[in-house]
């Protein structure tokens, strides 16, 4: 009788051009053949939190009149909610945990966002539309340092794009609660670094797909 041997894929390798993916990703990655069909999504959630985030932030910095800013409601339904929702989807799918959470969560953001403006804010009354803003925007706070603490064991610049986005988020939620226009300035000039920053993760993302190598710096903080 002879024996069988399992041998391994030679070239079956991590997709390590995904910043959001830590050794358990990986290794799920790696555990599975089939999964090696599906694209990297990180660019995709990366580029529609991108773009998103830094139209808002043109209005919130000032640099777009605030009589311009329903250009973003769209925007964020479209690409910050479904696209980004949709690319934790297929995290999911990945078996990328982290990268799930993240986008599947700002999608919901997005979503919630674009819900609130369009629905539900002309029930709030006037003086409290600054505390619903607030809270909402210092609650996604919070979620998003449980996300940097995350973020520590993924990429150099995918953790200091979540640190940004902490400082973005409390700046224009108290900007919000205490009704000073400085800290809401402040926060949309730390969202179009935060935006800015997403986009050079994206652009990393597509072209280590397309070289088949890393082309733009992003150190990993993987652990062996």
């Amino acid at each position: 009788m002879t024996a069988t041997v399992d041998r391994a894929e030679p070239d079956l390798v991590p997709d390590l051009s995904d910043p959001t993916a830590g050794r358990v990703a990986q290794a799920r990655e790696m555990a599975s053949a089939q999964v090696q069909l599906i694209a990297d999504p990180a660019p995709l959630g990366l580029a529609a939190f991108a773009l998103t985030t830094f139209l808002l932030s043109l209005a919130n910095s000032g640099l777009m009149p605030a009589s311009a800013e329903p250009v973003v409601f769209g925007v964020a339904l479209a690409y910050g909610g479904v696209a980004q929702l949709l690319a934790g989807m297929w995290e999911f799918k990945k078996g990328n945990v982290f990268g799930a959470t993240v986008f599947s969560s700002y999608g919901g953001f997005w979503l919630s966002f674009w819900a609130y403006v369009t629905f539900y804010a002309p029930g709030v009354p006037a003086e409290q539309h600054g505390a619903a803003a607030g809270w909402f925007l210092i609650c996604w706070g919070i979620f998003t340092v449980l996300m940097f603490v995350g973020a520590l064991r993924t990429t150099l610049v995918l953790a200091a794009l979540f640190a940004v986005v902490v400082v973005a988020f409390f700046l224009l939620g108290l900007g919000a609660l205490e009704g000073v226009t400085a800290l809401t300035r402040a926060g949309g000039w730390v969202g179009l670094v935060a935006g800015a920053m997403a986009w050079y993760l994206c652009l990393a993302g597509v072209l280590s797909s397309l070289f088949g190598r890393p082309v733009l710096p992003n150190r990993s903080l993987v652990r062996a």
